[in-house]
């Protein structure tokens, strides 16, 4: 397909130099516009975009200098070259920090004048390519992470994108999930993709205050509601007003307090403990369960009111024994966190301790992951975690077990290639024989992992 011409101005006092310039352009495919000084030139780039703008500095009425900064709004994505008969190094530095991108001086030579615009072009196309490809990776990674949370399963990819559209809106949100999913850390990116991550984001885990102490904690109380209230207290949901206030474990929360939680998001206002009047509050709840709550309610433990009024959006996180394609991505963003944290350099995860990884069910999700990492990262004695290096729990090895116990040899080699063969059978059982997104987990290439299909005889 033939490339669309690109359009060209040239701004020049001397009608025999817009004239010779415009010729020669035209016979080299440039779609060519003529203008006499800065002015007429103003008026040309106001109604049309040009790729390239020849411009003389000298010139009656508007100059060349008082034209780049009169047409800036107009011109910031056009490709602008100086021309002067009265050029010095001063002049050239002058022209290119007003946003001129080369300087030629006059008089000068047909081909000076096409070797600088193909340059330019030059210029402008690894611009354009560079652009397109930040905006890919962008796009990739965009679709990978959510806050902080990492992953590249389909499950997870759906989640970020549920979440990226929830986020702006003040709408309550449900998160699920099994405890060490990252149920915060959705709640802290919902907070942070929404208009209110300037303002507070309040957590609080609902089983761990004292009963007694859970509806003071909640809104408040002022001096002398009960024995030891010695002066006013706030309260969470004052303390997240304009914010968050992130509800883990709402299951946990009594029955006499769901009703008043209930009030509160219904009205907007909270009364303080001993208060004779309340007062208005302005927050986004986002609470999050490890339980069933729909069962809960069944069984009278829950409030079914309250459940829907919280169960606006449902964000559910899967646990990570579902989703093994995504424990390399979050054992290797880990090692780099933790690397951060202990001031470590382990700089890799060996491939039979990222196989342990893939086979261990992992009940206590992320948060058992990220503490496997920790623990492997202070025992490591060398750049690599190596399975000595993990705790005996992962595949139920004792502590005084080998690695003949494993691999019935003690030859490297052999053992390599015996976790390397097990781990290529468990990609392609995660993905249903689908050999393409196999090497994506894999993290090889696609005629590599053909040849080694074949090298251990797995079709």
């Amino acid at each position: 397909m033939p490339q669309p011409k690109q359009h060209l101005l040239i701004i020049d006092d001397e009608e025999n130099m817009r004239h010779m310039l415009g010729s020669l352009l035209e016979g080299h495919g440039y779609l060519v516009e003529t203008a006499g000084d800065g002015r007429e030139a103003l008026r040309c780039v106001e109604h049309r975009f040009f790729d390239f703008i020849l411009c003389d500095i000298r010139m009656p009425r508007m100059d060349g200098m008082a034209f780049l900064q009169a047409a800036r709004p107009h011109i910031e994505h056009s490709t602008v070259i100086m021309m002067s008969a009265y050029g010095s190094v001063d002049t050239a530095l002058e022209a290119i920090k007003a946003g001129a991108y080369d300087f030629i001086s006059k008089p000068f030579k047909s081909d000076e004048v096409l070797l600088t615009l193909r340059k330019a072009e030059e210029r402008e196309t690894l611009r354009r390519e560079n652009r397109l490809l930040r905006e890919e990776i962008e796009a990739v990674r965009g679709e990978s992470d959510f806050g902080a949370m990492v992953g590249r399963s389909a499950a997870m990819r759906e989640l970020f994108q549920l979440a990226r559209k929830v986020a702006p809106y003040n709408t309550t949100v449900l998160v699920s999930g099994e405890s060490g999913t990252g149920k915060e850390l959705v709640a802290r990116g919902l907070h942070l993709h929404s208009p209110r991550k300037q303002m507070p984001f309040v957590a609080v885990n609902c089983g761990g205050v004292p009963e007694n102490l859970l509806e003071s904690e909640f809104f408040g109380h002022v001096k002398g509601a009960f024995t030891g209230a010695d002066r006013n207290t706030a309260g969470l949901f004052a303390e997240a007003d304009g914010g968050t206030l992130f509800l883990d474990e709402i299951g946990e929360l009594p029955i006499e307090l769901q009703v008043k939680l209930l009030r509160v998001l219904q009205e907007g206002e909270i009364r303080p403990v001993g208060a004779t009047k309340g007062r208005s509050i302005d927050v986004r709840v986002i609470a999050a369960t490890a339980r069933d709550l729909a069962e809960e309610v069944s069984q009278g433990r829950f409030r079914e009111d309250l459940y829907y009024r919280l169960n606006v959006l449902a964000i559910h996180i899967p646990p990570l024994r579902e989703r093994p394609e995504d424990i390399s991505l979050l054992a290797s963003h880990l090692l780099k966190r933790i690397n951060r944290k202990l001031h470590t350099g382990v700089a890799s995860i060996s491939s039979p301790a990222m196989a342990m990884l893939l086979h261990y069910s992992w009940p206590g999700n992320v948060r058992e992951l990220e503490n496997v990492i920790e623990r492997a990262v202070i025992m490591a004695d060398q750049e690599a975690i190596t399975i000595d290096n993990l705790p005996p729990n992962l595949a139920g090895r004792q502590e005084n077990r080998r690695l003949m116990d494993f691999f019935g040899t003690l030859s490297l080699k052999d053992a390599g290639e015996i976790m390397e063969k097990n781990l290529i059978g468990r990609a392609l059982d995660v993905t249903g024989g689908n050999k393409s997104r196999a090497a994506e987990i894999l993290e090889i290439s696609y005629p590599s992992l053909l040849s080694k299909i074949k090298k251990y005889s797995l079709e």
